[in-house]
């Protein structure tokens, strides 16, 4: 017999198994000391977590499913060791290898580097290509029949802005981990 211990993990809530939530609490403590002298501190703790609770809500089979420690572990593997961060350099892991395999790609809205609403910004990361190609695209179809016009409002209503460092992860294509959302946070200071 175990004790279990319910946590809230990205504003999830949580059954742990005891050992689990001590493996867990100890991750996030040394995430909050490695970011420590970052100014988006709480906000890149509050990041990691809320990937960290996406990952195990994947590993729940049912609302009162305990997660054990086996489970934290692999999350824990997943979004990259605190001391393991580096200042920018990219180590290519194991769970690196098996990120790109599952290609986690999503389209926003780019706030960042939007001209009106983003959307050709957004396209442009996600197809990693220049938004410059979307926005002529968007302007000679607008004056070509006023088509281009209505499918960019649509797509202004439709796509989501990306507001959090895990979207513009998503956006880009980069693996969603410890060390690329504090890096995000890095270079929106500069």
């Amino acid at each position: 017999m175990k004790k279990t211990v319910s946590v809230s993990l990205g504003g999830v809530a949580f059954t742990l198994e005891e050992d689990a939530y001590r493996i867990l609490d100890t991750y996030i403590e040394q995430l909050k000391v490695r970011f420590a002298s970052e100014k988006d501190c709480h906000e890149i703790v509050a990041d990691i977590e809320s990937r960290m609770a996406e990952h195990l809500k994947e590993k729940a089979l049912s609302p009162v499913h305990v997660i054990a420690s086996e489970d934290i572990k692999k999350v824990i593997a997943i979004m990259g060791q605190p001391n393991d961060l580096g200042d920018g350099a990219s180590s290519s892991s194991s769970s690196d290898w098996s990120y790109q395999n599952k290609k986690y790609r999503r389209m926003f809205r780019d706030p960042d580097n939007r001209l009106i609403g983003g959307v050709a910004a957004g396209m442009g990361a996600y197809f990693k290509t220049d938004p410059l190609l979307f926005r002529i695209l968007f302007a000679i179809t607008a004056f070509w029949g006023g088509i281009g016009g209505i499918v960019y409002l649509i797509l202004w209503a439709v796509l989501p802005e990306a507001l959090t460092a895990a979207e513009k992860l998503e956006m880009r294509g980069e693996p969603v981990t410890a060390e690329n959302i504090g890096r995000t946070f890095s270079n929106t200071d500069k």
